[in-house]
């Protein structure tokens, strides 16, 4: 399939000059249009400097910058695009000043021209509705930087045509990007998926289970994210995700799996911004992000119970002896004795009850995901502050780091983890994104380690229902019910990548 020869870009801002240095990389010849021409001139500039800097650094030969930069050109007019074979629009995020764009070009551009939007919540099916012919329309969905994010979505409208799809495709092939095929629903793909951190994040928080500072170290230290969900919120500015959170959420018709928190919008009532208000859910010394320093370990060591039939006792047992706590071996524990327990999704005050332990000595220990460099670990609602620093002893003993929180449900890594596979489990169960979409474009576009399908493999289907269902029935919330396709590949025992046959 032939690619585009000749490229209009509408909208000179951050993305369009973006999406307008690559169109020049894959030879074609390049229109950019804004309404402000000075706009235009600072665009054309910015590419230049960028395509001559790659030359520098040997990224691109300068014979190759050079014949870019002079295949774009600025479009004093829309009449100036009427040979274009793709538009790619990334103008103001309003659908009626799309739709009206978009009938424009059609009385000025050919009826094999290709009108894409690079949108990034709007309806596309409700901008090519607006059109003579809606099978040309898609959307384009580029991610900021453009030229270093290398993940574009394509995005079918309900009448886009399968030809337009591929040309698209094709297109971001060429430029080198990775093209992912979602289907026009709220959030696309990449925005839908990576609900899953920062709304179960936000009901940690609101829940008064840990502050802030634990809930990213947590996400950066047991599931290997780069950014922790509060840094990522302050980075991309509350105003902007609190927007994001609550657009997805009614475009799914409140599903609850989507639901925010009212702490959201409070930091936006605040002008709590972030980074750009300089106050966030961090304070700011400029740039550098204010970060309170980890809890001291210093309290003395006491003797410690471990929980016999749980699957972690071997390695709880081995922390304290290596610690040099003394181990208390008695089938029931002594008066003074610290009481670890190793639950998996229920809470700390659920498992000393049904053992029938002192709640004020015991601590549970997440001996699922947190036996790496940092541990996790939650007191009962009347665990004794000594007993909680005991703990906190015996787990970093070693030179780990541990976060110890208040009572919850499957404790913190595990409901977060829990939430990112699901949520990305229901994309594929609604057939927004192919399995293997699913999890590059995440990978791709959210920098998360792996996909997330492939982080629910790597940790187990299985303990990620349970501490699913263990949730649901806790709270009685419908936020946690399981994905058809995660419990189906559970219990299958097959990986959560599997297609339908």
């Amino acid at each position: 399939m032939s690619l585009p020869k000749t490229i209009a870009v509408i909208g000179a801002g951050v993305m369009g000059r973006g999406i307008a240095q690559l169109a020049c990389s894959t030879g074609a010849v390049v229109r950019l249009y804004d309404v402000r021409p000075d706009a235009i001139d600072d665009a054309i500039a910015f590419i230049g400097k960028m395509l001559l800097r790659q030359a520098e650094k040997g990224t691109i030969a300068r014979a190759d910058a050079d014949r870019q930069i002079a295949n774009l050109h600025a479009a004093a007019t829309l009449t100036d695009l009427a040979d274009v074979d793709l538009v790619i629009e990334a103008a103001r995020e309003d659908l009626a000043t799309k739709q009206q764009l978009f009938k424009e070009l059609e009385t000025i551009v050919g009826k094999d021209t290709i009108l894409a939007s690079n949108t990034s919540s709007l309806s596309i099916t409700a901008l090519a509705a607006a059109c003579a012919d809606p099978a040309r329309v898609a959307g384009l969905h580029f991610f900021n930087p453009a030229p270093l994010m290398k993940v574009v979505e394509v995005i079918p409208a309900v009448q886009t045509a399968e030809v337009t799809v591929a040309r698209l495709t094709d297109f971001v092939h060429a430029f080198g990007h990775r093209a992912v095929r979602a289907e026009d629903s709220p959030g696309f793909l990449i925005n839908h998926a990576g609900r899953g951190l920062g709304t179960e994040a936000l009901r940690i928080l609101q829940e008064g289970i840990a502050p802030v500072e634990e809930i990213d170290r947590v996400v950066r230290d047991v599931i290997g994210l780069k950014m922790g969900p509060f840094e990522l919120f302050d980075l991309t500015g509350m105003d902007v995700s609190s927007a994001v959170l609550t657009q997805i959420h009614a475009g799914f018709e409140q599903d609850p799996r989507l639901r925010s928190s009212h702490l959201a919008r409070r930091q936006v009532e605040a002008g709590r911004f972030g980074r750009k208000s300089g106050r966030g859910w961090y304070e700011y010394d400029g740039d550098k992000r204010i970060e309170p320093n980890e809890p001291p370990s210093n309290a003395d060591l006491r003797p410690v119970w471990v929980e016999p039939n749980a699957d972690a006792s071997s390695w709880l047992r081995t922390l304290v002896v290596a610690a040099g706590a003394p181990l208390d071996t008695g089938a029931t524990p002594d008066d003074a004795s610290l009481l670890l327990v190793s639950p998996l999704g229920q809470d700390a005050t659920v498992t000393a009850t049904a053992l029938g332990l002192d709640p004020t000595r015991t601590v549970a220990v997440d001996s699922w995901l947190g036996r790496g460099k940092r541990r996790g670990a939650m007191t009962t609602s009347v665990t004794r502050p000594a007993y909680r620093e005991a703990a906190r002893a015996v787990l970093t003993a070693d030179g780990s780091r541990v976060t110890i929180t208040h009572d919850s449900p499957g404790f913190v890594a595990p409901r977060i983890l829990a939430n990112i596979v699901n949520t990305a489990a229901d994309i594929a169960q609604q057939r927004i994104a192919t399995p293997a979409d699913i999890d590059d474009a995440v990978r791709l576009g959210l920098g998360y380690p792996m996909g997330p399908l492939s982080l629910g493999d790597k940790y187990g289907p299985t303990h990620i229902v349970a501490v699913l269902d263990a949730m649901a029935d806790f709270y009685g919330d419908p936020r946690y019910r399981v994905s058809p396709w995660l419990r189906r590949r559970a219990m299958l025992g097959v990986s959560l990548l599997t297609p339908e046959s």
